[in-house]
């Protein structure tokens, strides 16, 4: 069998040595005429799109492919979503998944939904712990409406006056909400903290014990923030592990794309839906 490449030779062979036009030549080999005058142009590069997904991928390691197309866009990288997701198979940067054991099926629970902001914040502990194996928590409290990280609170021990503490800080930057979901710690079940619910108007919407998914939305949070800033840090001391948490909690605010934003990010979703009530 004769290759194009063979016919198209043989073509610009009668062409040019025996005068032969161009539709007549491609009869006599039986090459299609428009297959003769296609040009073949070379492929884009990929380098550009290469580096800027190592670089992404390297400093946001648990970042998937959707998030990092995303920061493709930002930098104005407009290629195609599958010519990217090829070079990001490729480069084998696909994170690995974290299989969980099966659990029984069972009703999923019906979450009350939020409509505005500071209607409903959810609040919860993570331990942790230092390079020398000394203890400490972080007191995350999150916006349910718009997703926004409101504190992340780091100390040795979180008693319910630190809790409290941290809540006032709130009320004179941002307010405070109808409702805080959390779960039966002793630190939200305190009388101080019952004291400053009533005195504030808040109500404590308390879940069922062992029903973490009762507060499905601070537990959602948590588990981004132990796998993407957590587990990715040797903390030194108390410090170090404030600073980096806390530049963790301005980078999900201000730059990870949230899927259930569709893909914007907590505080571009708020100053968006700020702008909408005002218009």
């Amino acid at each position: 069998m004769v290759s194009p490449q063979a016919k198209r030779e043989a073509v610009k062979y009668l062409i040019d040595f025996k005068k032969i036009k161009i539709k007549r030549a491609c009869e006599l080999v039986g090459f299609n005429q428009s297959t003769f005058y296609y040009k073949h142009y070379s492929k884009r590069s990929d380098d550009v799109v290469k580096e800027r997904l190592v670089h992404h991928s390297q400093v946001r390691v648990r970042w998937g492919f959707p998030r990092l197309m995303v920061l493709l866009r930002r930098e104005g990288i407009m290629d195609n979503k599958k010519r990217v997701h090829r070079i990001y198979t490729q480069l084998n940067l696909q994170i690995q998944k974290r299989f969980k054991k099966k659990k029984k099926a069972h009703l999923r629970l019906v979450l009350p939904k939020p409509e505005k902001p500071n209607q409903i914040w959810s609040m919860d502990f993570v331990s942790d712990a230092l390079s020398d194996h000394r203890k400490f928590r972080c007191f995350n409290l999150v916006d349910e409406f718009t997703h926004e990280c409101l504190t992340i609170y780091v100390d040795r021990s979180l008693p319910s006056e630190k809790v409290v503490t941290e809540l006032n800080k709130l009320k004179l930057t941002r307010g405070l909400p109808e409702m805080i979901v959390c779960d039966n710690g002793p630190e939200f079940i305190s009388q101080r903290l019952d004291m400053w619910s009533y005195q504030n108007k808040v109500q404590l919407k308390f879940i069922q014990p062992g029903k973490p998914v009762q507060n499905a939305y601070i537990e959602s949070f948590n588990g981004k923030f132990r796998d993407e800033c957590l587990n990715q840090h040797w903390f030194l001391n108390l410090e170090h592990a404030r600073e980096e948490i806390q530049k963790w909690k301005e980078d999900y605010n201000f730059n990870r794309p949230h899927r259930s934003l569709k893909m914007k990010t907590p505080n571009e979703f708020a100053t968006e839906y700020k702008m909408m009530l005002t218009s």
